[in-house]
């Protein structure tokens, strides 16, 4: 305790400025202390992120989890830094924890460590389902199907994972993406847009490995000998993870059709920096997969130039009771199917006998055609072709036995994209994993709804949802959708699949349940209705609508009986490698074991996470700064204790000015209120106590359950009675400084303020968590809060039960004003989380504090 003891020396000659000089070390002192608090309230912010996120309803990447724990380490070091600066050589021991601790945390953030070697490029017919960690399983199944069930497959070669590391990893490339990625802030959609086309535009502009460019070409003049001379290509994606079963990865990544032999280098390029394309980038936060994990294999296919082609389903995809194939086709190439851009066909075949039970034939406006040289066009269809079946009867059946024969290959549902070429030979181009519901979606519909606006629209992904209209017709559009909306399109494009975290349900005028945006959508449990012509013209964004996505109908304004059906959205990172990573790091981050600050077990040595040292620091911090042992002369310069009629102890460090000379000194160690001039901290006690507290609220069964439970589960809540501060409260102050951390009861409060001559340099900061009740109600307590303090202009954030305000840039007496409302809130908001449950009571207590308010600071 070597800083009490120089000051005690100085205190101990009794002379003027001897005493100056003391003040002047605890003010030093307290700028550490103010530093240590500061990064104390960070640390509380973001541990509380960290435990939202953890109970899901948000996707995120590792490089959330990699930013988000590195904050963490920091607002934790500057927290030992300054403990250590605060008593030199007492808590040196912190930082052999803190670096043990962190070398515990850091395994979970690595890149995993992959086993380098392996050919570049493979050929097709070489590649089997045991290749899938070598070429993707898109290219590792449609080998398999063509090897084993003797199926046609166009010839092709695939570029492996080893040949991608070669790329991106041996060039630099993964550095710099990194960086690109690490420095960017994501925190609206164009941001998130910008990032990816730069990282894209990087990786379309590279150099390939030399080796790497002539295994391409050397792999496509095998294809090109075996086959006809200078046959064009199809270059698809086949990443690590990708076509896996629940994350197909549908549509999100890029396909280049019809490539000629002097493009396949700049094709190849294209489809792997597409890894970083804005719809892929949101699919994989969604799904929880890390971008180290995902390694582009791409496959080079020979092009099929379809006179017809489509989709096949072996099961229904949204109905896991019917077991017939449902096949979607057009004419042309499947592109038109995929990317919800063309009316389909649809025909249905039941398996056993197996014959076609039901057809439906779209009008067919127009086709996806190969160009002559080069790429692809989309071309008008003729009349008699619009209106014609894309498929013969036979053509129809020998689809579905080819699904029917992958399913049973590979023991599960199948999604087939084919084609049958100008020569009717009928080519398996891909075959994936089916994403199924597999929950009951028929219900009945319930008595006293209004007539629905549309209906039997197609059902691309069962549920229900409500939310107001929000149109997206152009990628400008998508800038600003918000949270929330129902997203209407004009087509199902895939790459609206972006906007999935952020929908409650898609609607389009022009789509099928085979397109790709339907598979994301069953993915992520989003409601989807499709095929509804007019949509655009009858509603307008901003009008609320009840998607009944279970019957293909849409209603005006929210219809509840429907809602009742609404299912809980699945929690996609639960299970993720993602999700692993940030649970085993905040196993070393979160867990608090530091209960009691009076046990002898309260030592630096015995912190085994970060919030054992952060506890361990905030408690021995005060101490330092209170230290409520130190002799009569060094409380008169440092501490004194208010008097005031409550059972709680308040006590005042004097930074300079903040008492009145006459009559502020006592024997006794204590000050008047009147005795005190500091601005803000006088505004905050007249808040504090300008009305009684009444006490608890009355409490119903279930309310004080809940407490009574919290209170004996949680052991976190043990300790704020047991220290030897839970009845002591801490101002620091100045003229026009005022800091307050303080315990009242089960919850904190933390508030910080300065009140300056200046507009522009006065604020008001404040904190508050906790509580004895479940979450729920302390999160509806602390709601409760932000919207009284929304009221008074401080900008407020929640994270689950803990609440961060800010108030700033008033003039002096509207500062005062906000604080006096900061300290009615200290006082009378303790105990209320008791009767969140209850709206009566509830309302009753804000007309209260209403009325409380208006009176004491006026509007």
């Amino acid at each position: 305790m070597g800083f009490w003891n120089s000051v005690s020396r100085l205190l101990g000659r009794r002379d003027t400025s001897d005493s100056e000089d003391a003040r002047a070390l605890i003010t030093a002192r307290f700028l550490s202390f103010r530093q240590l608090i500061s990064a104390n309230t960070e640390a509380h912010e973001l541990f509380a992120e960290l435990e939202e996120t953890l109970r899901g309803g948000r996707a995120y990447g590792m490089h959330y989890v990699r930013a988000l724990c590195t904050k963490i380490s920091a607002a934790i070091f500057r927290m030992v830094q300054n403990l250590n600066e605060m008593s030199p050589g007492d808590y040196e021991r912190l930082f052999e924890r803190f670096k043990d601790i962190q070398q515990k945390i850091n395994p979970h953030l690595s890149p995993p460590q992959v086993e380098r070697g392996g050919p570049l490029v493979l050929a097709l017919s070489e590649v089997r389902r045991d290749d899938v960690e070598r070429c993707g399983s898109k290219m590792a199944m449609l080998g398999d199907a063509a090897a084993t069930l003797s199926v046609p497959t166009p010839p092709g070669f695939v570029i492996t994972a080893e040949g991608y590391r070669r790329f991106i990893m041996d060039s630099g490339l993964k550095e710099e993406i990194d960086r690109r990625i690490q420095s960017s802030i994501q925190e609206k959609t164009h941001d998130a847009m910008r990032m990816s086309s730069s990282i894209m535009q990087l990786v379309v502009e590279a150099e390939l490995p030399a080796d790497l460019e002539q295994a391409i070409l050397d792999a496509y003049a095998t294809v090109e000998r075996e086959s006809e001379s200078g046959i064009p290509m199809a270059v698809r994606s086949s990443a690590l993870g990708e076509d896996a079963e629940g994350a197909t990865f549908a549509g999100q990544y890029r396909s280049v059709l019809n490539v000629d032999a002097d493009s396949l280098l700049d094709a190849y390029r294209e489809v792997v920096a597409s890894k970083w394309s804005v719809e892929a980038c949101a699919y994989r936060a969604s799904r929880g997969i890390r971008d180290e994990d995902v390694a582009m294999c791409v496959g080079f296919m020979g092009m099929v130039d379809a006179k017809s082609s489509g989709v096949a389903y072996s099961s229904s995809p949204v109905d896991f009771e019917d077991h017939r194939v449902r096949i979607y086709s057009v004419w042309g190439l499947p592109k038109a199917v995929v990317d919800g851009s063309t009316a389909t066909d649809e025909f249905r075949v039941s398996r056993d006998p197996q014959e076609i039970e039901t057809r439906s034939i779209a009008e067919k406006q127009d086709r996806y055609a190969c160009l002559p040289r080069e790429g692809t066009c989309r071309l008008e269809t003729t009349q008699e072709e619009a209106n014609a079946p894309s498929l013969e009867d036979g053509q129809v059946l020998a689809v579905a036995r080819l699904a029917v024969s992958l399913e049973k290959h590979f023991n599960h549902p199948q999604d087939v994209e084919w084609a049958y070429d100008h020569d009717n030979t009928l080519m398996l181009l891909q075959c994936r994993p089916l994403t199924e519901v597999l929950e009951e979606t028929k219900a009945e519909i319930p008595e006293g709804l209004p007539d629905p606006v549309f209906k039997d629209g197609v059902v691309a992904s069962p549920g229900v949802a409500a939310g107001e209209i929000r149109t997206v017709l152009k990628d400008a559009d998508a800038l600003t959708f918000p949270e929330g909306a129902v997203l209407m399109l004009r087509h199902a494009l895939p790459r609206r699949a972006a906007l999935l975290n952020r929908a409650v349900a898609v609607i389009a005028e022009q789509g099928s349940a085979a397109g790709h945006l339907a598979n994301v959508a069953r993915e992520f449990g989003i409601p989807a209705v499709f095929g509804l012509r007019g949509i655009l013209d009858e509603f307008e964004d901003g009008e609320t609508l009840t998607i009944d996505a279970d019957s293909g109908a849409i209603y005006r304004d929210r219809q509840e009986p429907l809602l009742e059906r609404k299912r809980v959205r699945r929690d996609l990172m639960r299970g993720s490698p993602v999700r692993a990573a940030l649970l085993g790091a905040a196993r070393h981050i979160l867990r608090l074991r530091l209960l009691d600050p009076d046990s002898v077990e309260f030592r630096a040595r015995n912190c085994k996470t970060f919030h054992d040292i952060m506890r361990f620091c905030h408690e021995k911090a005060v101490k330092e700064m209170f230290h409520l042992g130190m002799s009569r002369s060094v409380q008169q310069v440092a501490a004194r204790r208010v008097i005031c009629d409550v059972p709680k102890q308040f006590w005042i460090l004097d930074l300079g000015d903040a008492f009145c000379e006459e009559g502020a000194c006592r024997m006794d160690g204590c000050v008047a209120v009147d005795q005190i001039r500091s601005l803000p901290m006088r505004a905050l006690w007249d808040g504090m106590m300008a009305v009684a507290w009444e006490g608890p609220p009355p409490v119903n069964a279930s309310g004080f359950m809940s407490v009574l439970f919290e209170a004996t589960a949680n052991p976190n809540l043990d300790s704020a009675g047991r220290s030897e501060y839970s009845t002591r409260n801490y101002f620091m102050a100045s003229r026009r400084y005022c800091s307050l951390q303080s315990r009242f009861g089960f919850h904190f409060c933390g508030t910080e303020s300065y009140v300056g001559e200046r507009p522009a340099e006065s604020y008001a900061s404040f904190q508050f968590k906790g509580g004895a009740a479940d979450l729920k109600r302390r999160i509806l307590r602390t709601r409760f809060i932000a919207q009284i303090l929304e009221n008074y202009d401080f900008g407020v954030k929640l994270r689950e039960d803990n609440l961060f305000a800010r108030v700033e840039g008033l003039e002096q007496e509207g500062m005062l004003r906000r604080l006096r409302v900061i300290g009615y809130l200290i006082s009378h908001t303790r105990q209320i989380d008791m009767i969140m449950a209850d709206p009566d009571a509830v309302e009753r207590r804000r007309q209260s504090i209403e009325k409380d308010l208006a009176e004491l600071v006026g509007r």
